[in-house]
């Protein structure tokens, strides 16, 4: 079987455009290996590494070494929540070079310190943007790539669909590569997103549903049960719009945050405060709903590609049918 090259697999020497999207609290060693050594890319989420599942950083990598040898990317959020968390973040980075890795995600405000860090050592970053006028600053950051977050994406989704991110940035920006980064949950999804003209896809939600990833096997059934009309967006978990599956809990508390937090959201002095109170109380809970059975306070993270999920499998037989589906019709 021919390999399915793009711009996006040439850069990064990989076989399969997928890449498995970093996921708090779901990004466990065994699902990160398992993409990349199918073919695709997984990406490490370092909070979700070392916070959820107690992993000493650099040792997680090393665990994840000793289960592949081909490429894993790391997921770098930049927002400047707090000194002691950037300076954590840029320790992690470090420890990342140092073991190797060369590909970086970031996300959520100014990537450029990644981008001289990682570029000293040969490394590519691709930034997270759910509008072109976040794409024009990244790129003006010197990021090499663009992970295009759309509507249907799970955790915090865009608001343009996966057509009108494509078309407003294709034709702009020929040399940079595009991911569609939602919607996608099987075969047909990941071929016509790579026919509209994405140069790969970025996938969250159908690799919780599989036999590597860590989250609870209730969790991964919530998602393989789950129609399109059954996921919704809340502001009460992070203070920003978050996709998550209409649970009894979610259904009976709503999808609004008060008005007293909605305020201190809007207010340029309060509202890093404010975000940061909502990570760590959401962390704490998201972390809960993944890893423990049916309880009744549930915030399950997932995307409209739940639509095409409908069985719990491995990560690996996931990215080898991709990769069928893409050589057939390509």
């Amino acid at each position: 079987m021919k390999p399915v090259e793009t711009a996006f697999t040439k850069l990064l020497g990989i076989e399969v455009p997928v890449i498995c999207g970093a996921m708090f609290p779901c990004s466990n060693v065994e699902l990160v290996a398992a993409v990349s050594e199918a073919g695709g890319i997984g990406i490490v989420q370092p909070i979700s590494l070392v916070y959820v599942y107690g992993e000493d950083f650099r040792a997680g990598l090393r665990r994840i070494r000793s289960l592949t040898t081909k490429p894993i990317g790391m997921n770098v959020l930049v927002e400047k929540s707090s000194k002691v968390y950037e300076n954590r973040m840029r320790g992690w980075v470090d420890i990342a070079l140092e073991e190797g890795v060369r590909f970086f995600v970031t996300a959520l405000g100014n990537p450029s310190w990644v981008v001289a860090r990682t570029e000293q050592c040969g490394g590519t970053v691709f930034h997270n943007i759910t509008e072109e006028k976040w794409a024009i600053r990244a790129l003006d950051y010197g990021v090499h790539g663009l992970n295009c977050v759309n509507d249907r994406a799970g955790g915090h989704a865009g608001v343009r669909s996966a057509e009108e991110l494509l078309s407003s940035l294709k034709n702009k920006y020929p040399q940079t590569p595009l991911i569609c980064a939602g919607g996608v949950g099987d075969e047909t999804a990941f071929v016509r997103a790579l026919q509209l003209g994405y140069d790969g896809v970025q996938m969250g939600t159908r690799f919780i549903a599989t036999t590597e990833c860590g989250s609870h096997v209730t969790y991964k059934e919530a998602i393989v049960h789950a129609k399109e009309e059954d996921i919704v967006l809340t502001d009460r978990v992070t203070g920003i719009p978050l996709s998550v599956i209409r649970t009894p809990y979610v259904q009976e508390i709503g999808t609004r945050a008060g008005p007293f937090a909605r305020f201190l959201l809007r207010n340029e002095r309060t509202k890093h405060l404010m975000r940061l109170f909502y990570t760590l109380q959401s962390g704490w809970k998201l972390k809960r709903s993944s890893l423990r059975g049916l309880s009744s306070k549930d915030y399950w993270q997932a995307g409209k590609s739940v639509a095409g999920v409908n069985q719990i499998e491995s990560a690996h037989a996931i990215v080898r049918r991709f990769a069928e589906a893409a050589t057939r019709a390509f």
